[in-house]
């Protein structure tokens, strides 16, 4: 555990992956083909603890929708970069914008898809509930699956590691 809090407390930004880690993975399709996701409220706020804490926050998807664009949004994440099929392109830009080095960036992922991301990071998590080569390349697992407080473990374990879990606790308070 050691390893991953002195891992946790270099980090400067966190990507997160949308399904099956922000919503459990479940599409829902109205017959207007509208597309609906739904977000955990305590991971919403762990996020807004981080930034609150000083650490950036981005989003890479490989699918693209409104709703993940006016969430984020109410989030205050301006680094959102929905319908990528080549996540790294992605994560490289986002790596250069921000002047970062890959210690220094921490990924959440679930699939076979995050992989190119998560070898690359000094910190890879892999939610509960993440297909194995996930979990295989993953430096450390959430108890909580995608979409249901995975986030929000990922979010405590910086802010503790860093030493601002305390101090952010008790100054954010907002509508999230």
């Amino acid at each position: 555990m050691q390893d991953i809090l002195g891992r946790a407390r270099q980090v400067r930004l966190v990507i997160f992956d949308v399904d099956g880690v922000l919503t459990d993975g479940i599409l829902f399709l109205g017959d207007d083909g509208q597309e609906y996701k739904a977000f955990h409220s305590r991971d919403g706020h762990g996020m807004k603890m981080l930034q609150q804490a000083g650490v950036t926050l981005a989003i890479i998807t490989g699918r693209t929708s409104e709703v993940v664009r006016v969430r984020m949004e109410q989030l205050g994440i301006t680094h959102v970069y929905q319908g990528q099929e080549d996540k790294l392109r992605a994560y490289e830009e986002l790596k250069t914008i921000l002047h970062l080095g890959d210690e220094q960036i921490a990924y959440v992922g679930d699939d076979v898809v995050d992989l190119p991301i998560m070898r690359r990071v000094g910190l890879a998590v892999a939610v509960a509930d993440a297909h194995s080569l996930a979990r295989n390349h993953s430096h450390w697992q959430t108890h909580f699956p995608g979409g249901r407080g995975a986030v929000r473990e990922v979010c405590d374990l910086i802010l503790e590691a860093q030493g601002t879990l305390d101090e952010v606790i008790v100054s954010v308070v907002v509508d999230i």
